[in-house]
């Protein structure tokens, strides 16, 4: 395969905005339905072992890939650490966290390469790139202390060119605002919840900063979750020291 995956024009908003909210990602983006049968995959996420606030709320897996994009080449790498510095991640920046890797039928699956391919064409409308060095996250937010912070950062860029967020699922639970922020101060920005499987927000790390507000169980007793898949694209390398 030499040519990039067509995919379907996005909202202006992309452009000017550097953020696009897509309500229905599977109708836009290739490999998402696919992804989205493989929702079961997140209820065996291990427990993230490096949170600083002492939390239980957070579990996921994660797994690396290098994507060429002349001719069109997807590669999965060793499993790797990932890093952040603290300039975008001052809780848990500077670390080299080790979490488990994606499962074998989500890593090789043909849904995940469609969908990175598919991203990756899109972006490098965007900012073009010989490669994109691309990390994907599995999470699982839930109300097992009472409330879960999709962000304990708070509000952030990745340190990547960028982002996709896809809700795979929500269940039993209240709160988890996205918000969508200029870096530069500018007015603007978008506020919005997730709520149905498969809407994504697309970002451009460079230009925005991002956070979603925590969540809290919708009844008494019945503990919330909240599912997402986090992609990000950088140029040049993986990050590191």
């Amino acid at each position: 395969m030499t040519a990039l995956p067509i995919v379907p024009t996005l909202p202006p908003s992309w452009l000017e905005e550097g953020h696009a909210r897509l309500a229905d990602g599977a109708a836009l983006l290739p490999g998402l339905t696919g992804l989205l049968g493989l929702a079961g995959d997140w209820e065996s996420l291990p427990p993230d072992p490096w949170l600083r606030d002492g939390g239980r709320y957070r579990r996921r897996r994660h797994g690396c890939f290098v994507l060429d994009l002349d001719p069109l080449r997807l590669a999965a790498v060793p499993h790797r650490a990932h890093w952040q510095s603290t300039r975008y991640n001052a809780l848990h920046g500077g670390m080299h966290r080790w979490f488990e890797p994606l499962s074998p039928g989500l890593a090789g699956g043909e849904a995940l390469a469609a969908l990175l391919q598919g991203l990756g064409a899109r972006f490098a409308e965007v900012r073009r790139a010989p490669r994109w060095f691309i990390e994907v996250h599995q999470f699982r937010i839930d109300t097992t202390d009472g409330i879960g912070r999709p962000t304990p950062e708070g509000a952030h860029r990745d340190g990547v060119d960028f982002v996709a967020i896809v809700l795979v699922g929500r269940h039993a639970l209240r709160g988890g605002e996205t918000r969508v922020f200029p870096a530069e101060g500018a007015t603007g920005g978008l506020r919005f919840t997730m709520t149905r499987p498969g809407e994504t927000l697309l970002l451009d790390d460079t230009r925005v900063i991002h956070e979603t507000t925590p969540i809290q169980p919708l009844e008494p007793g019945v503990e919330g979750r909240r599912d997402t898949l986090v992609i990000t694209y950088r140029a040049g390398s993986f990050q590191g020291p």
